[in-house]
């Protein structure tokens, strides 16, 4: 008894600790977001005081944002640009997926392998090649040299691969004995079972895209084409540091992308599980 108590008493102390861990790290990610927050609401001569909370609260920061930057065009036009890049990124790795998944073709495995090789590659090594062929294609300054060169993903058709893998062949048997095509099976068959992941690699994109800050720096020269992370720069440039006003247009920023993740948290945790145990 004695030996089953102590047993117990160790098991309960190893959770405490795991707990107290856990909570720290925790708060040690939350408290730059808090800070943000706080900061938001500073003037900027309290912004380096160690008082988190500001003397006065001060809204106004918030209005500025929009007096002093035309934040609501960048708005749209990071949303328009990364909702347009999910969408092709999706499509492209969806078809890909399946050929890589569903179609018997010679070579099939050596170039999967190659096409995810490209994975291994910094995309600061590929930024100029793309630049240059941008700007060869006339699409330097436009919506189209800011979406083209992210319509493709070798992660995304290796997610989507994934679970194309795990849908029964039958599945695609029995089509093709009703006359489906290989479109039809594709996005009639395939599509639909592969919807978690298809909302996961959905969800990644657009957060990836919408916060994209060096591919819009080089690509875009003209202010209405602009995206949220560029015109920020506004505030921490040749017109001076506004490190207040700066926080409040972040957290504007970064609230769609907050709900977007708490929406579609059941499903990135569903898609990664199940995307990630095929073979």
């Amino acid at each position: 008894m004695k030996t089953a108590g102590k047993r117990s008493d160790g098991k309960g102390w190893k959770k405490v600790l795991i707990h107290i861990g856990l909570s720290g790290i925790v708060l040690t990610t939350v408290l730059p977001f808090i800070w943000m927050v706080l900061a938001s609401f500073k003037p900027m001569s309290e912004i380096e005081n160690l008082n988190p909370v500001p003397s006065r609260w001060h809204p106004e920061n918030y209005p500025a944002v929009f007096e002093q930057i035309r934040f609501a065009r960048y708005y749209v036009n990071s949303f328009f640009v990364a909702c347009w890049v999910t969408f092709l990124q999706l499509m492209t790795s969806a078809m890909a997926a399946y050929s890589f998944s569903r179609i018997e073709w010679r070579g099939r495995d050596a170039v999967f392998k190659l096409y995810l090789a490209t994975m291994m590659i910094p995309g600061v090594v590929t930024m100029i090649p793309n630049y240059a062929l941008m700007v060869k294609m006339g699409l330097l300054d436009s919506y189209a040299g800011l979406i083209i060169p992210a319509a493709f993903s070798a992660f995304g058709t290796f997610l989507l691969r994934q679970f194309m893998l795990g849908i029964p062949t039958a599945l695609d048997e029995a089509a093709k004995i009703d006359g489906a095509s290989h479109w039809q099976i594709f996005w009639n068959v395939c599509m639909p079972m592969a919807r978690p992941g298809l909302i996961t690699l959905g969800v990644f994109t657009f957060l990836y895209n919408y916060q994209s800050f060096f591919w819009p720096l080089i690509m875009i020269k003209s202010d209405h084409l602009r995206t949220l992370p560029v015109g920020m720069l506004y505030f921490d440039g040749a017109y001076g540091k506004q490190t207040n006003v700066l926080m409040a247009a972040s957290l504007m920023c970064i609230a769609p992308l907050i709900i977007l993740f708490v929406a579609a948290q059941k499903f990135i945790v569903k898609g990664i599980q199940m995307g990630g145990v095929k073979g």
